[in-house]
This record gives structure tokens, C-alpha cells and sequence, in this order.
């Protein structure tokens, strides 16, 4: 097989994942659509309709049997990889108080435990290829966010746990982008799950502009190839978290009053 760089991206069915695989497709990358969803999976698959550049594989990054049977699969079809985007995540719209504890794990295991595990399970791929990993974190990692605070807290463990890797993994070649999008025009948020577990009813708060998936995709790819360790994209968010660090007792006041809804 000639020279190929391939790349697998989780959460690929829809929103950033799909934005994603469709801009590196076009890049003429080799893709690896993963995403929990297999009917969605094999809709998007058939809209690209090249099964020689393309392998769908449905797999639930919280199961470590299903991560060592893909990594079996990219290794047996393709034999290297050289890009991992881990962006597959979940959310939730909740005052903390009243959540049932089953989906603070719950969005632990998707949002950091099953990045971190399929990010171990792949780095030999990664080392041999001297590859790239890009995570998809949020500026909830790094400011508290009312109504969300188990994905504020997933965010800000897989932000402190790849900031270690990349110091560990740096000296071997192995670059990692760090990407925090705001709030983007994706199906994450209609997919938040509620005090109890079911999809949330409430409409969600936001701050600023709503981004498309698209531009975000554009914007990663930009980063990634000016080696960029991390990726801050939207000037009020970075604002916010500047307004956290040096005011917070202003920060709180003022994100409370733009959710209050989600304190309800």
C-alpha cells in the first residue's frame, strides 16, 4: 500500500466528528468513522460512498473490548496511524444537587476515561507513525458552568491528562492539539442528558456566537498543521476564562445571571 495518512476520529456520525471527516476526506486522508450510533455511522459512510479510503467501525469507546478490537482493525486494514481525534462526548443540563450520581459516570466514562483508553491502546500505531492527537475539550474544563458540572469536570480532567502526555510524548515526536470550541451548531446539546438520565427538556444557556461544526473543522485543521498545542478560537470565551482567573467573584455573577435557567 502506497504512503496513506490515516486518521480516526470518534463521534464521527455527527457534528464535529462528521464536519471533520468530511474536511479530511476532501484532504484526501484515510479515515476511521467511529462513532456508538451504527445506523448514523453507516448513513454517513454511504453520503462518502469510497469504502477503500473509508472504514466504519461501530464501537463504545467506554467498553475496552470494543477499543482493542478497533485498534485490531485499523492495524489489520490499514497498518498505521498517524492521526487520532478523539471528540466523541457527551453532555448534561442539570443542577448538580439533583443528579442522579449514574450520569455524572456516564459522562465521565465517554468524555475522559474512554479518550484516555483509546489514546493507551493506540500509541504504538502513534509512536511508530510519529502521529498527531487532537482532543476536543471545552472551555467548561477550565471555568465552572452552572447546570453542567460533571462535563466541567470531564473536560478538566482530560485537559490535565493530556497536558502531562504531551510532555511525556513530545520528546518522541508525537505532537497533541488541545481544541476548545465554545458553543457550537451541533446535535450535542440535544442529546444532554437530564437529572435523571433521560434527554434533557430545558433549552440549553449559551454566551456569544454560535459556531458552525464546518468553520471549527477548519479552523482544527489550520491548527494542526502549524503544529499548534492548543486551539481557543472564540474571543469571548477566551475573555471568560481570562475574567475567571482575575475576577472570578465578577465571573460568577455574570455566568449566573446568563444561567440561571439551568439552576432551576
Amino acid at each position: 500500500m502506497p504512503s496513506i495518512n490515516v486518521t480516526l476520529i470518534t463521534g464521527a456520525a455527527s457534528g464535529l466528528g462528521w464536519a471533520m471527516a468530511r474536511h479530511w476526506y476532501a484532504a484526501g486522508h484515510y479515515l476511521v468513522l467511529v462513532d456508538i450510533d451504527a445506523d448514523a455511522l453507516s448513513k454517513r459512510v454511504t453520503e462518502i460512498g469510497d469504502l477503500d479510503r473509508v472504514m466504519m467501525v461501530t464501537t463504545d469507546i467506554t467498553q475496552r473490548d470494543d477499543i482493542a478490537v478497533l485498534i485490531e482493525q485499523v492495524s489489520e486494514r490499514f497498518g498505521r496511524l498517524d492521526l487520532l481525534v478523539n471528540n466523541a462526548g457527551i453532555t448534561h443540563r442539570s443542577p448538580a444537587y439533583q443528579t442522579d450520581p449514574a450520569v455524572f459516570r456516564k459522562v465521565m466514562a465517554v468524555d475522559w476515561q474512554g479518550a484516555v483508553e483509546l489514546t493507551m491502546a493506540a500509541l504504538p500505531m502513534l509512536r511508530e507513525s510519529k502521529g498527531q492527537i487532537i482532543c476536543i475539550g471545552s472551555m467548561a474544563g477550565w471555568m465552572p458552568v452552572p447546570g453542567r458540572a460533571a462535563y466541567c469536570a470531564a473536560k478538566s480532567a482530560l485537559t490535565q491528562f493530556f497536558e502531562v502526555l504531551r510532555l511525556e510524548l513530545e520528546p518522541e515526536g508525537i505532537h497533541i492539539l488541545m481544541v476548545y470550541p465554545s458553543f457550537l451548531d451541533t446535535h450535542i446539546e440535544n442529546h444532554a442528558l437530564g437529572r435523571d438520565g433521560s434527554i434533557a427538556k430545558h433549552p440549553r444557556s449559551m454566551i456569544g456566537n454560535m459556531r458552525s461544526a464546518e468553520w471549527m473543522a477548519e479552523q482544527i485543521d489550520q491548527g494542526l498543521q502549524r503544529r499548534k498545542r492548543w486551539i481557543l478560537p472564540d474571543p469571548l470565551s477566551r475573555f471568560g476564562s481570562l475574567l475567571w482567573r482575575i475576577a472570578p467573584a465578577l465571573y460568577l455573577r455574570q455566568v449566573s445571571r446568563r444561567f440561571k435557567g439551568e439552576l432551576r
